[in-house]
């Protein structure tokens, strides 16, 4: 075992190392991670675009995402809230709770994950019907989700428990486990569609195959006798107590993706009334190409949760202050690198997803519009994640909120009328400038309340 991922050293690091070495030691095999899984799609995309020579075919893989991100959503629910309450618990040195949680969370995931590719099974028809999906683009969507979905439960484990490993000690190990599923999804995506000819349902497959492998490199970490956080006789016994702290924290990342979907199922009706399929190709390739800047910036917050988390429970206001304040200048960092790029090249970032020239026109227009309060959006993020690592869930959910559903939904039926296809574009940036101001103010508040509860009683 590398000395790094001790679990002695960790604990007195996120207590006492400085927080920029901590933040980088934690968010950098956390970027790699939510990259990673960010690319598992964007391969897909890229791929499938070039691959078959049909211009509805972008517009199916678009479909597809509100049904992808409602699955990651019931993932994120369990996941996300037992690394949260594991850190915590760790820094409050209750290291039987933590594997209780860990236990609970990971039989939680597969009775969830079970029933909902059930679910989606029977009704894949008519969901994708409700989010846009048109008689060009049905085939393609139904034939690449029938085929993806079985992998959805293991992408959900890989990425929630990744972030479980991440945060009892082990970043460096939770990146290379990552790394090797995006790799292997790498050879085998075009060896799928180009070499075996095996069509959309190619990179479905390679994605299924690749999840599998990272899932089993993931949950064998927490069978190893050497793991200091691992499954353990007992722990597997549901306790309503420990499921409900998970799924309150939690909360707040699942709503922000069933928000995404309703979003998402609202924004291609729009745009298939304003602009067809080639508007519904068109927001594949602003999804793929801002997702990574986000996933860099949630990458950050998942280094900088078990900092948060440990701090907050050992009750050290100042270091909790100096993440935060490093995370936010990182996280707008990031998403202003995106908006530059969006705005001075969106032809090039068009032309890697899609081969039709009306559909590329299409997209270079909603790239100039959308990135332009993309650059904000990183600060957003980071106030949402700080709010949720000290497991204030309803004040996370709320600011996961504001941008897509309270600004974005009436925006969206407000603008369309109005601008057309232009007032669906305009919806975005709109609402990231609302939901950023909102943040701050709260921001602003809780700190100021942590603050005078941590200031000794004067006297």
């Amino acid at each position: 075992m590398q000395n790094s991922d001790a679990p002695d050293i960790r604990l007195k690091e996120l207590g006492s190392a400085p927080i920029p070495k901590m933040l980088l030691k934690y968010s950098l095999p956390a970027v790699v991670g939510t990259v990673v899984m960010a690319i598992y799609n964007i391969i897909d995309s890229v791929v499938i675009g070039h691959a078959i020579d049909d211009p509805n075919v972008v517009a199916g893989i678009a479909v597809t995402f509100p049904v992808m991100n409602l699955a990651t959503a019931l993932g994120m629910l369990i996941g996300a809230g037992a690394a949260t309450r594991i850190s915590i618990v760790l820094g409050q040195k209750d290291h039987r709770r933590a594997e209780l949680i860990l236990g609970n969370s990971v039989l939680l995931s597969v009775i969830v994950g079970l029933v909902y590719i059930t679910l989606f099974a029977i009704f894949l028809t008519p969901i994708l019907r409700a989010f846009g999906a048109s008689d060009n683009s049905l085939p393609y969507a139904r034939e690449f989700l029938m085929w993806i979905l079985p992998g959805m439960v293991l992408m959900n484990l890989t990425f929630s428990y990744n972030n479980v490993m991440r945060a009892s000690g082990y970043p460096r190990k939770a990146m290379y486990t990552n790394l090797i599923g995006a790799g292997l999804n790498v050879i085998l995506a075009p060896l799928f569609l180009f070499g075996f000819g095996w069509g959309i349902k190619g990179a479905a497959i390679a994605t299924d195959i690749s999840m599998l492998v990272t899932a089993f490199f993931v949950l064998g970490h927490f069978f190893r006798k050497d793991s200091d956080l691992r499954f353990k006789k007992g722990t597997f016994r549901f306790q309503w107590p420990i499921i409900r702290s998970v799924l309150y924290i939690g909360m707040a990342p699942f709503l922000i993706n069933v928000a995404g979907s309703v979003i998402n199922a609202i924004i291609n009706n729009s745009l298939l009334k304003y602009g067809g399929d080639n508007a519904i190709a068109a927001v594949v390739v602003f999804n793929r190409f801002v997702t990574i800047f986000v996933m860099i910036v949630i990458g950050v917050c998942q280094g900088m949760q078990p900092i948060l988390g440990y701090n907050y429970g050992s009750g050290n206001t100042s270091r909790l202050f100096k993440t935060l304040r490093l995370a936010a200048v990182v996280g707008v960092i990031c998403t202003t690198i995106g908006s530059v790029i969006g705005a001075l090249c969106p032809e090039t970032i068009a032309k890697m997803f899609m081969q039709d020239p009306d559909q590329i026109a299409c997209a270079v227009n909603c790239l100039h519009i959308t990135t332009l309060t993309f650059w904000m959006v990183g600060f957003q993020i980071v106030a949402t994640n700080f709010f949720q690592s000290l497991g204030m869930a309803g004040k996370a959910v709320f600011l996961s909120l504001t941008r897509q559903i309270i600004f974005m939904i009436p925006l969206l039926f407000i603008l369309p009328p109005l601008m057309q296809l232009n007032g669906v574009w305009s919806a975005f940036p709109i609402s990231d400038f609302l939901s950023v101001t909102v943040s701050a103010i709260m921001l602003a508040v809780q700190v100021r309340k942590i603050k005078r509860a941590a200031a000794p009683p004067a006297l």
